[in-house]
């Protein structure tokens, strides 16, 4: 995060959309693998740089504390840091397709950057086969995160950036 202190409009705003993005996500839980988190986070992070932490863990704890624990429930603790950090790294880009690309290939790969945990839990045998028999999942996942990033990031980044320069201002 930056040196500079988080105000307290920024701490509404940011327990609001870590908010927002669990209902968006409990939502859309029908849908196995199609999610808008991935697109929050990185619209979190290309808007609020590291400061989108706040939000993005304000989703891990509502889900933490929603759900009831489990192998997955650790994947949440470091999963969304790492896709936050390539959108910080990236935040200067301007290309939606781009954008659909990072999130698609984020969902390709969600199965193999989750597969550590079971790889510590239950030996290689256990992880390699666990991400692979979610390959297919994770191939919707893809298609998901693709189409609601080309479709979304572009429009919601422009309307994320001029509310949070509105909410600076006052």
């Amino acid at each position: 995060m930056s040196g500079r202190r988080i105000s307290v409009r920024e701490l509404v705003l940011f327990a609001l959309l870590g908010g927002l993005c669990f209902i968006s996500a409990a939502v859309m839980s029908g849908l196995p693998n199609v999610e808008p988190v991935s697109l929050f986070v990185m619209l979190f992070a290309v808007t609020f740089g590291w400061k989108s932490l706040l939000p993005i863990y304000t989703y891990v704890l509502l889900v933490l504390a929603v759900y009831p624990p489990q192998l997955w429930s650790i994947n949440y603790l470091y999963i969304w840091l790492i896709l936050a950090a390539v959108s910080i790294a990236m935040r200067g880009c301007r290309t939606n397709l781009i954008w659909a690309l990072v999130s698609g290939a984020f969902g390709l790969f969600f199965g193999l950057l989750c597969a550590p945990v079971y790889l510590v839990t239950g030996g290689w045998a256990f992880a390699v086969s666990w991400w692979v028999s979610g390959i297919p999942f994770d191939l919707v996942h893809c298609a998901g995160n693709f189409a609601l990033a080309l479709a979304l990031f572009g429009p919601l980044r422009r309307l994320m950036e001029w509310m949070y320069a509105k909410l600076m201002t006052k």
